[in-house]
């Protein structure tokens, strides 16, 4: 009997390393719950074709809007946990949506196997060039003079920017008006032509705006000034600690899938985002890149799921 279990020992050691070795033997998909061409597709279109030069097996963008994000993350929980599905998530749909509705088709701690957090991107507070305030700690008092005047606009119910702006609402004790709009288009729209008065959103979209004078930036939500915007002071810099938050995109496999595909994805996943191209890069574009391990990502969910959870609650928001 002990002949066979160390046989069998031999063989186990044996086979694992080469099964490993032999992925990914057959093309992969990459599922992305939002729409074509934003953060979240372009970072998984860039990792999809580095992996696919790296492995000739081709990486196919699945993209799958709708639902706030719900439609794609429950067709990647429904997947088969064999390897051959990742996805592409962010926090809406994974710390936000739980505490808004009842009957989400999907778990985001039971369904789901955290690999990666690739980048974190820190929101920026711009104000229309009509507001009278040049400083967060003018804008605040300008907030408290006026109660319920101020409208700060967002890329919709439950987005980066509303949860921000909610929080800064609590943390500042302000009174303002929130105007959600479909996506960050339109919002960053009607924001320049003077319809809203400010918004959180990213320095991506923001900074050119900025120093084309058609906005003005107050400060940042990052711990540190970012090389995007350095001249943009931090919340804490600018008088308000404790408002630091951003909008995270990562990787996730189905839960029950093999550690050593997790891995696999996470080492292939800090390889590619460590090139110094891509991170200079993405880091002049506002960009925090994390790449720690899948138990760091999973610490990150659940003190977001926490922290949104307290906002929620505390602000009332209610689903639609």
């Amino acid at each position: 009997m002990k002949r066979l279990l160390a046989a069998l020992a031999l063989i186990a050691f044996a086979v694992l390393p080469a099964s490993a070795q032999d992925y990914p033997a057959k093309p992969l998909r990459l599922i992305v719950p939002l729409a074509a061409g934003g953060i979240a597709d372009n970072l998984a279109r860039t990792l999809g074709q580095r992996i696919t030069d790296a492995t000739k097996q081709p990486v196919i963008v699945d993209n799958r809007p709708g639902a706030a994000g719900a439609i794609g993350t429950e067709l990647a929980a429904r997947a088969a946990a064999d390897g051959y599905t990742i996805f592409m998530g962010g926090p809406g749909p994974l710390t936000v949506m739980p505490y808004l509705r009842s009957n989400l088709p999907f778990d985001p701690v039971k369904d789901f196997a955290p690999i990666i957090n690739i980048v974190t991107f820190a929101n920026l507070l711009v104000v229309h060039p009509s507001v009278p305030a040049n400083s967060l700690a003018e804008l605040i008092a300008l907030a408290k003079a006026k109660p319920g005047t101020i409208s700060f606009a967002s890329q919709g119910t439950a987005s980066s920017g509303h949860m921000v702006g909610e929080q800064f609402k609590l943390v500042a004790g302000l009174d303002l008006v929130h105007i959600p709009y479909k996506g960050a288009a339109p919002a960053v729209q009607d924001l320049v032509g003077g319809q809203v008065s400010m918004m959180f959103d990213s320095v991506l979209v923001s900074m050119p705006h900025v120093r084309a004078g058609r906005l003005r930036a107050l400060a940042i939500t990052s711990r540190e000034r970012n090389p995007g915007a350095p001249e943009v002071p931090t919340m804490a810099e600018a008088g308000l600690p404790g408002l630091e938050a951003g909008v995270w995109f990562g990787l996730f496999a189905p839960a029950g899938t093999p550690r050593s595909v997790v891995d696999w994805w996470n080492r292939e996943t800090r390889r590619i985002f460590s090139e110094p191209e891509l991170r200079n890069r993405m880091v002049m574009q506002g960009a925090t890149l994390d790449l720690g391990p899948p138990e760091k990502f999973a610490a990150l969910m659940a003190s977001d799921s926490e922290r949104w959870g307290r906002v929620i609650k505390s602000a009332g928001i209610k689903g639609e």
